[in-house]
């Protein structure tokens, strides 16, 4: 059985490391999916749920708010300012920083403004999606 080392790590700490047989996680253009042995890559993804499938066949999802991707033939290395365990996302707590968004969007004053809500809306958005996503596989 092929595995592949893939490391998760965020601005505090490294969130996963561990070989596995395969990771999907969003990339800017769409989802990627990345086996052992797979084409050297460098990319940017977006806010999302990465999925890693363990060598043992259990699975382990971590939300990243956006980052950077980098695949070699035998290590994957996803470097992220946030990311979180799929086990220590709280949905109230999203929702809430959501509305607070949403909110800020509606109060934004300037294009500054207006885009940091946007991009702060969008990141709690795809958390949101990702807590769901994670939710129904357990």
């Amino acid at each position: 059985m092929s595995t592949i080392h893939v490391d998760v790590v965020s601005a505090e700490q490294s969130i996963f490391s561990g070989e596995a047989k395969f990771v999907a996680l969003p990339g800017e253009a769409g989802e990627l999916g990345i086996y052992p042995r797979h084409t050297p890559l460098i990319t940017r993804i977006k806010a999302g749920s990465v999925r890693i499938e363990k060598a043992d066949g259990s699975e382990e999802f971590v939300f990243v708010a956006g980052g950077i991707l980098e695949v070699q033939p035998g290590c994957v290395t996803v470097l992220s300012d946030t990311a979180i365990r799929g086990d220590d996302l709280d949905e109230a707590k999203a929702n809430t920083a959501r509305q607070a968004a949403e909110e800020a969007l509606k109060n934004a004053k300037g294009e500054l403004d207006l885009a940091k809500a946007q991009s702060e809306l969008a990141v709690l958005a795809a958390q949101v999606a990702a807590l769901r996503k994670f939710r129904q596989k357990k």
